[in-house]
């Protein structure tokens, strides 16, 4: 079993990912502003760390076997959790990413389509940044997890698909995934280290 700290804890995927990990055993270190809003259970130390403190965020992760980072791109950029890291000597890192930066044609990301929602355009071209600057980091095992186009709560179904750079689409036209699933998703991709320095995408 490995000791995960996770970054965002307390959010609606950060918690999915904490319930998730201590299901299959694993130890977690949440990582929060508030580590108050941290639910008490076994296996979890809840520890309030500002993320863009340095030297906080690598005193807190040292000892980790991984960094999860469920944290808003606009806020903690890619140098501000690997940087850290490598200070603590902590090398796999899985990052919940978006669906913005996914691929529905050759060269035409989600994020480039006509009609992407204003509202939500700084913070994924944000999360693109973060993935090109993953890509080019050598110091890291890295994996970026984007969800599909809608990422909701709902059923742990246990049922669904990992893609790589392109948009999953569902047999009535809908990308969508849950909170639950992709938790799943993403540990299982923590578990068996298929996809080092790779991007994946989890849908139905």
């Amino acid at each position: 079993m490995s000791k995960i700290a996770i970054v965002g804890a307390t959010g609606n995927v950060g918690s999915r990912l904490l319930g998730e990990s201590l299901r299959r055993g694993h130890t977690v270190t949440a990582l929060a502003r508030d580590a108050s809003k941290v639910e008490s259970r076994e296996g979890v130390t809840a520890m309030n760390v500002d993320v863009l403190d340095a030297n906080a965020f690598a005193e807190a992760i040292a000892g980790q076997d991984a960094v999860f980072s469920a944290a808003r791109f606009q806020v903690v950029p890619e140098n501000a959790i690997v940087e850290p890291m490598k200070q603590a000597g902590v090398l796999r890192l899985l990052v919940v990413g978006g669906a913005a930066s996914l691929y529905v044609a050759p060269g035409q990301r989600v994020l480039d389509m006509p009609g992407f929602p204003d509202a939500y355009k700084p913070e994924a071209t944000a999360g693109a940044a973060f993935l090109d600057a993953l890509r080019r980091e050598r110091g890291v095992d890295w994996t970026f997890v984007s969800p599909s186009a809608e990422f909701v709560a709902g059923a742990r179904t246990q049922k669904f698909r990992v893609g790589v750079d392109e948009l999953l689409v569902d047999s009535n036209g809908r990308s969508w995934i849950t909170f639950e699933d992709y938790a799943i998703a993403f540990l299982d991709e923590f578990e068996s280290g298929a996809h080092i320095k790779q991007r994946i995408t989890v849908g139905y």
